[in-house]
């Protein structure tokens, strides 16, 4: 059983030397508004502090984690990342450490996930760890799936598990998943560490203490089932058009293989609107766009598992509009140009040929088979 330690519960820093002082920390901000004397009750001194504070508090746990698991009898792989691993190039469509030191798993342009830490037991699971001041944990459940979701697909031979280290007090931890262990520590401050960056020659700091154990290895060595991104995506796309019959194909589409890419994608893009047929549902002005202009509709999968269409328009190559509806209001939403989604549906619109076309009556027939497929699932 991987049951909390005394010493991270009480957040004892005795074994850790002055490792904690070692880090790089996202700090300008937060200096920045000491200078000018901000209050620390001001709302932008809080937001800084908090998430220099998070930072501060993922590397604590990681050094216990390194420490942990040297002496654990369960553990038997731990992934390093930060100064504890050899510096290697980000490589694409495998496990690597990113230029910021994290575990990351990238596409050739992009990061898919990111990873606080990564372990290997005895019994062939594979955790991916969670650690976060926030006081209420709804809001991981959607990244915990996504997460967990590309570990089953390019980690098929481990059972996939998280652990998720939040502070006492934190709420909501009953309704994480089972496959969550949860581990509560007392309340977390960053003081001292904010008090080394504002005065760092107050203090000589002992060297780096590193971890030597074969436990230990660089993220790169684990070996992964083979997963190209956008190649599936495109492969989904196409099946999931497919059928001869239907418009959509439902049945490939509720598969547990096809819902765990769900989850790892969020949406699946399953054809494309011209401005003409789209322009009543999402209120356009056809005059703002060019006539070969294209709306890509997708069915986004929701944290509740409902899945609804969702609408997107591309007016130029980092330049992207999420069209969505909740309760048929209709809220539209400038996607951050330098997203995954960006280039999904700038490669997805290359893929898609005349067959995919879709009207408002296609539209309806879609909507009608989500719902009814939704209704079907919930529980009597």
């Amino acid at each position: 059983m991987l049951n909390i330690s005394k010493s991270i519960k009480a957040l004892d820093d005795l074994d850790i030397s002055d490792n904690l002082f070692h880090y790089d920390y996202n700090t300008k901000h937060l200096l920045s508004l000491l200078a000018k004397n901000t209050d620390e009750e001001d709302v932008l001194y809080l937001s800084s502090y908090r998430s220099f504070e998070g930072e501060v508090f993922e590397n604590y746990i990681y050094e216990k984690l390194l420490r942990y698991a040297e002496q654990s009898d369960e553990i038997e792989k731990f992934i390093l990342k930060g100064f504890h691993q050899n510096k290697e190039k980000s490589n694409p469509n495998t496990l690597s450490i990113s230029e910021k030191q994290q575990i990351v798993y990238r596409t050739k342009s992009r990061e898919i996930s990111e990873f606080d830490a990564m372990f290997i037991t005895k019994d062939k699971e594979l955790y991916f760890v969670e650690m976060t001041l926030v006081k209420s944990v709804l809001k991981l459940k959607k990244r915990l799936r996504k997460k967990k979701a590309l570990l089953e697909i390019i980690f098929p031979q481990y059972e996939i598990k998280a652990l998720i280290i939040l502070n006492e007090g934190a709420t909501g931890t009953k309704q994480l998943p089972d496959y969550c262990k949860v581990w509560l520590t007392k309340e977390f401050s960053a003081k001292n560490v904010l008090e080394h960056i504002k005065y760092p020659h107050a203090k000589k700091l002992e060297i780096k203490e590193k971890i030597t154990s074969e436990k230990m290895l660089e993220a790169h060595s684990l070996k992964l089932h083979p997963f190209r991104y956008y190649n599936t995506m495109t492969w989904i796309t196409k099946t999931l058009r497919s059928h001869k019959k239907h418009i959509l194909d439902m049945t490939f589409l509720m598969t547990q293989s096809t819902q765990r890419y769900h989850d790892l994608y969020n949406k699946f893009y399953i054809g494309y609107m011209s401005v003409a047929e789209a322009k009543e549902l999402l209120s356009l002005d056809e005059n703002k766009y060019d006539a070969n202009q294209r709306v890509v509709v997708a069915i986004e999968k929701k944290h509740s598992d409902e899945i609804v269409l969702t609408y997107y328009i591309q007016t130029a190559r980092k330049k992207l509009y999420l069209y969505s509806f909740e309760n048929e209001v209709m809220s539209k939403e400038t996607k951050d140009p330098y997203g995954i989604t960006v280039t999904e549906v700038f490669h997805i619109n290359k893929a898609m040929d005349g067959s995919y076309e879709l009207n408002m009556a296609n539209i309806k027939v879609i909507k009608k088979l989500l719902k009814d497929k939704f209704e079907e699932k919930k529980p009597s």
